[in-house]
């Protein structure tokens, strides 16, 4: 009777394994709203770990920006969320750190909710990155590159230029571009 069962519940978790993906996750965006990521599905998103007082920062921030500019119309998305788990260089408020990022850098991409991205305290959605891509972020500015169906197909760490992986995006939006337009 026991090895009736063990059919059953590997196939429950091969189930369960195929449905989870980045865009089932809900998070907290930046004004305290819960949102559902599943609003991304169907778009390129790179997800990051930002913070405001990294060396890192300005580089990043408007490479992210511009990589925003270039194929946000065309189905991609920049997600931002701030951490401050690495040198303490995420320290402001929620709504500080948003101010922050749209004044200096004019950021219109989602800025969510300051977020742990590792240990016991990470947020659900960045252990579901560091599951998928087998990459926990060690410090700020690590990238996941995120496909139209949520899976993680890439992730680098702030040593990574976003100027180095624009290719790669450019690629899946082109492709995004070329498929949306099979479908007309």
């Amino acid at each position: 009777m026991a090895l009736g069962f063990l059919p059953v519940l590997l196939l429950s978790c091969l189930i369960e394994a195929k449905l989870r993906d980045f865009y089932t996750f809900k998070v907290v965006n930046s004004r305290g709203r819960l949102v559902s990521l599943e609003k991304y599905r169907g778009s390129v998103s790179l997800v990051v770990n930002v913070a405001s007082e990294c060396g890192f920062t300005e580089e990043h921030y408007t490479d992210l920006q511009q990589l925003q500019r270039d194929f946000g119309p065309y189905h991609f998305n920049v997600l931002a969320f701030p951490c401050n788990q690495f040198g303490q260089q995420e320290p402001g408020s929620d709504k500080e750190i948003d101010n922050f990022v749209r004044q200096v850098y004019g950021a219109s991409f989602p800025i969510f909710s300051k977020i742990a991205v590792v240990g016991t305290g990470a947020n659900n959605a960045f252990k579901y990155l560091a599951e998928a891509s087998g990459k926990e972020p060690d410090w700020n500015f690590w990238k996941y590159l995120i496909d139209v169906d949520g899976k993680v197909v890439g992730s680098w760490g702030p040593r990574v230029s976003v100027k180095e992986i624009r290719p790669q995006i450019a690629d899946m939006v082109r492709k995004l571009i070329i498929k949306r337009k099979e479908e007309l």
